[in-house]
């Protein structure tokens, strides 16, 4: 009587716990960067909306210096009572912004407190002009609104800005 010789071929149980540890431990490192990367993404996109309202500042300072007096009151915003800082080094403008880059109101003074629903506040400091035509605006936008100076905020950037006049 002949016995048929045929192996099955199979992993063993010692194998399969093996293979299931290292796949459980690569997948519990990806997991473990997902925190990290989700801080990191959200910094982009307030990143990204700070410097779009750092354009639409300077987009309207630019705008400003063209109108002839009187009517920079037409502009849409509160604009108008940034006009005519240029001259000397006067009280910093501090603006605040929703989340969705819309300006909410124009104040003057280092620190005044932030509308409910602001998220932004955008710091305009007037430099003293090196030349008669140009004049020059350092501008600091910071998140969270709330924050006061630069030492609690989660993120902030900076910009110089030259406006023709």
């Amino acid at each position: 009587m002949k016995h048929s010789l045929h192996r099955t071929t199979a992993f063993s149980l010692v194998e399969l716990v093996l293979a299931l540890g290292v796949a459980a431990f690569c997948l519990i490192a990806v997991l473990g960067t997902l925190p990290v990367a989700l801080k990191t993404q959200q910094a982009g996109v307030q990143q990204t909306k700070a410097n779009a309202i750092i354009s639409y500042i300077v987009d309207e300072l630019r705008a400003d210096v063209r109108l002839p007096p009187g009517k920079a009151s037409q502009v849409q915003g509160n604009w108008s009572s940034l006009h005519g800082h240029w001259g000397t080094v006067a009280q910093p403008d501090t603006l605040f912004f929703t989340n969705d880059g819309q300006l909410i109101s124009v104040v003057q003074g280092t620190c005044p407190p932030a509308p409910a629903n602001a998220t932004f506040r955008a710091t305009l400091t007037y430099m003293k002009p090196p030349t008669l035509t140009t004049s020059i605006a350092q501008i600091t936008v910071s998140w969270p609104a709330p924050q006061c100076g630069l030492t609690n905020v989660s993120g902030s950037i900076d910009m110089f800005a030259a406006v023709n006049r």
